[in-house]
């Protein structure tokens, strides 16, 4: 029988090491797919199918708490530009993805809308079981 009082299980993501949409992936793989013989993919849809848990550091619906490092270089390596590639590299796939959708997103963007560093909190907070807290580099709390 699981332990209530058990502090939840402790992940930490490097920040600093986000420099655009593929390294969170890799940070995200390095950090969440322990003992798994695969990886995640570069996917919103598959980070949230991830968080669900049931493999890698995730197994089940137990607490974790994420301290996500650095968290503003992130912030900053997901933010408008990388976004809009991300939007733009999309629009070249209109066989994988619907134009008028992707078109919509960029339109919102332009307006202030979700960066991708957004999208990814997003997901994050879809899953009540996971805190997620930012740190500086030296452990302290921030406020982002």
């Amino acid at each position: 029988m699981p332990n209530d009082d058990a502090p939840p299980q402790t992940l930490t993501i490097d920040g600093a090491s986000v420099h655009d949409i593929a390294s969170l992936y890799a940070e995200i793989n390095r950090v969440f797919m322990t003992g798994e013989d695969w990886q995640l993919g570069a996917s919103l849809d598959a980070l949230d199918d991830m968080l669900y848990g049931g493999y890698g550091a995730l197994r089940g619906k137990a607490p974790v708490l994420v301290l996500w490092r650095d968290m503003h270089i992130s912030r900053s390596a997901l933010g408008i530009e990388a976004t809009r590639a991300y939007y733009l590299d999309k629009l070249q796939h209109p066989q994988r993805f619907k134009p008028g959708p992707i078109r919509a997103s960029l339109e919102r963007l332009g307006q202030g809308g979700p960066t991708y560093f957004d999208l990814v909190l997003e997901v994050f907070a879809g899953h009540p079981n996971i805190t997620l807290r930012a740190e500086d580099s030296l452990g302290q709390t921030r406020l982002e």
